[in-house]
């Protein structure tokens, strides 16, 4: 059974909205309902539901400005309002359906299942993503999994030459010319590249130990097979010396 949250700041919408979803009680049961944009906001920090209807027309806050305040959104959000220029702002926001009051019974029937064909989606997605993680977990093949725009992207060790750092975000490089921007600081990558292989060289760079042609040691660089030339930090000299 599906549960639903309700955000609408007038009683008898919620009401009504209840009762309509009721009708189909053995297909979606309503959790929660606010009046009140902030507690409803409070509420889905802790829980997530299977579906939100939410009003557009509310005084302390409108229902978009309430989307983008939800920090955790892993359902659909179906927009119920008694005005239909919002339909088009309701699409760019992602909302999965868009429902006019009085809500129609038939419309609702249809927004329920595409409701349930969007939770049968995401199950079989989130199925298949810990299938992978898990095959590519494993020692026999195991591989170094990246999170970027949305997917996973599995490499092998030596795909990459280094990675970069650019503040909260950081670059690997790998060694047919492609370039992989990651959501990472640098010493969050440093912990998915395996340390028998990879050294964080300098505060902004770690390098593939295997892709190492050259160490120029006065001018303090490295030079990777790629041409790369890669900085070697003063307190990391010495470490990497050794290494070396």
């Amino acid at each position: 059974m599906l549960e639903a949250v309700l955000v609408d700041d007038e009683k008898k919408a919620l009401q009504s909205l209840s009762w309509e979803l009721t009708n189909f009680s053995n297909e979606i049961h309503v959790k929660a309902s606010f009046t009140d944009p902030f507690e409803a906001l409070e509420y889905l920090e802790k829980h997530s539901p299977d579906c939100l209807f939410l009003d557009i027309e509310m005084p302390k806050m409108d229902g978009f400005q309430f989307i983008q305040k939800i920090t955790k959104r892993d359902f659909p959000v179906v927009i119920t309002t008694a005005y239909n220029q919002y339909a088009i702002q309701a699409l760019k926001n992602e909302a999965l359906d868009y429902l006019l009051k009085p809500i129609d019974g038939d419309d609702l029937k249809e927004t329920i299942s595409k409701i349930k064909k969007y939770q049968a989606r995401n199950l079989n997605t989130d199925k298949l993503e810990k299938l992978l993680l898990n095959f590519n977990n494993n020692p026999v093949h195991k591989k170094i999994t990246v999170n970027t725009d949305g997917k996973l992207i599995f490499l092998t060790a030596d795909e990459i030459l280094y990675a970069e750092s650019d503040g909260n975000y950081s670059t690997l490089y790998l060694k047919d010319g492609q370039r992989i921007v990651l959501t990472k600081k640098l010493k969050e990558v440093n912990l998915l590249l395996p340390a028998d292989v990879f050294y964080r060289i300098h505060n902004s760079y770690i390098i593939n130990l295997s892709k190492i042609k050259e160490f120029i040691k006065t001018d303090g660089y490295v030079v990777l097979v790629s041409g790369h030339k890669i900085p070697v930090s003063r307190q990391k000299k010495s470490d990497f010396l050794d290494m070396l």
